[in-house]
């Protein structure tokens, strides 16, 4: 399941939900990606975040169908806010189920990892020096490789 949206989140509701009669996954593995005060040696104050609603989706459906048959989950949530965000606010979710702990911790890395450079969110950042648009660090481009 997929949402895109201005409205925060709560991580224990999002858990409770995937957990929520499902009897067949011994494994839930959870990452929550939240706005620093820090970015490149520069104080954050906030982040602007937009994004073209139907291509997000389909880029974000296409790396959880990835996942799926790179791995053996069950339930998949990935959450992405999008908006003016501030310091501390959430940004993305992303949970997954598994029979085992080693499918799921794989599957939630490589679901964050390809959302980081594949999903089409554009960041703006605001700064003590200023607004600064935001491109996918060589570090992201490199995670994502690790996983070919």
């Amino acid at each position: 399941m997929i949402t895109i949206s201005e409205q925060d989140f709560n991580t224990g509701d999002e858990i409770a939900t995937l957990q929520a009669g499902n009897d067949d996954d011994g494994a839930v593995v959870t990452f929550t990606g939240q706005v620093r005060n820090q970015n490149n040696n520069q104080d954050v104050t906030g982040l602007f975040l937009e994004h073209y609603p139907n291509m997000t989706e389909n880029a974000l459906s296409s790396i959880i169908s990835e996942a799926k048959t790179r791995w053996s989950i069950g339930r998949v949530r990935v959450i992405h806010r999008v908006g003016q965000l501030y310091v501390g606010d959430n940004i993305v979710f992303v949970g997954v189920t598994s029979k085992h702990r080693g499918d799921a911790f794989s599957a939630a890395e490589y679901i964050m990892d390809y959302l980081k450079i594949k999903a089409p969110f554009w960041k703006k950042e605001t700064t003590s020096n200023g607004d600064e648009w935001l491109d996918a660090k060589a570090q992201d481009h490199q995670k994502a490789r690790d996983w070919l």
